[in-house]
């Protein structure tokens, strides 16, 4: 019975623009396949004339079957447009040198770049509801960027920074950790899994205190709402009322109840269309508003 196979073959790193990390995945993968030795070193060519034994014969063939297997992975890797500019494509020796002279930065550029990224490292900040997993993984790019050009930087560092650089939501966490642990022994896995718990620990927190204010405005809208509805039925048997008394009294009255009827009707349909920003004074502005149109009947 045939076995089935879950090998995947490895995907050949393709150039972007960006050599430095291009080179370091490239050459991971030629060392992987047993042909970075042929890039870096060559093939020794034997002198014109030269008598090569059979043994020196097969080494020859051995390499050279090499490196033509590592230039089909060069060519994979780099589009067409670029391997025209390679004027020299006999080696794949050749073309790695050909590319490393046309895209890798001379000594200055690397300066520059490694002091753009000093300044993004000494400004970087969490930022206000980002989190921290996010946070930790912006620092590290930074970080491994200026370590590629260069910089040497220990991890205790990358630790100090994350530390110092979090929200202020995050300040008791920071010293409970300052507190129990070693930070120049700490590791970052061991900083980000400290922080993700209590990130989660957060954010259950806040979602608790939000359901509790979804129900207090849920509980407070009905009583608004059972408040208006008793404004409303007294208005009406108020004015049932006054239209059942003599029309003496209703002549004289008539501007006094219309009064006090549009300053009550207002003042209830105020407080209803107000944002339910602040429960206590919205239940007591419809009390007294109640209790004023008792009195009035």
């Amino acid at each position: 019975m045939a076995l089935d196979s879950t090998f995947v073959q490895a995907a050949i790193p393709r150039f972007d623009g960006h050599y430095d990390h291009w080179s370091m995945l490239m050459e991971n993968f030629l060392r992987s396949k047993e042909y970075w030795p042929i890039v870096e070193d060559g093939i020794n060519t034997p002198a014109e004339g030269e008598t090569l034994t059979n043994a020196q014969k097969a080494e020859l063939e051995a390499k050279t079957l090499k490196d033509l297997k590592a230039k089909n992975y060069l060519f994979q890797a780099i589009d067409r447009p670029i391997l025209e500019t390679i004027l020299c494509k006999e080696t794949s020796k050749d073309i790695w040198d050909s590319m490393k002279k046309k895209y890798q930065g001379t000594a200055r550029v690397k300066r520059a770049q490694l002091q753009a990224l000093r300044r993004d490292f000494v400004t970087l900040q969490m930022k206000e509801g980002e989190s921290v997993m996010s946070y930790c993984a912006r620092t590290m790019e930074i970080s491994n960027k200026m370590r590629f050009h260069g910089e040497k930087m220990n991890d205790a560092i990358i630790v100090e920074k994350i530390l110092c650089s979090l929200t202020p939501k995050y300040d008791y966490v920071v010293c409970s950790i300052e507190e129990s642990k070693d930070i120049d022994e700490l590791s970052l896995d061991e900083l980000q899994k400290e922080e993700v718990e209590v990130e989660v620990e957060v954010e259950v927190e806040v979602e608790e205190e939000e359901e509790e204010e979804r129900e207090e405005t849920v509980e407070t809208e009905m009583e608004a709402k059972i408040l208006v509805s008793m404004m409303t039925t007294a208005k009406a048997e108020e004015i049932i009322l006054t239209n059942q008394r003599l029309p003496n009294e209703k002549d004289e009255m008539s501007n006094f109840v219309k009064s006090k009827e549009t300053k009550t009707l207002l003042m209830a349909t105020q407080a209803h269309e107000e944002p339910l920003q602040d429960a206590f004074v919205l239940k007591l502005v419809l009390v007294i508003a109640l209790l004023w149109m008792q009195w009035e009947r």
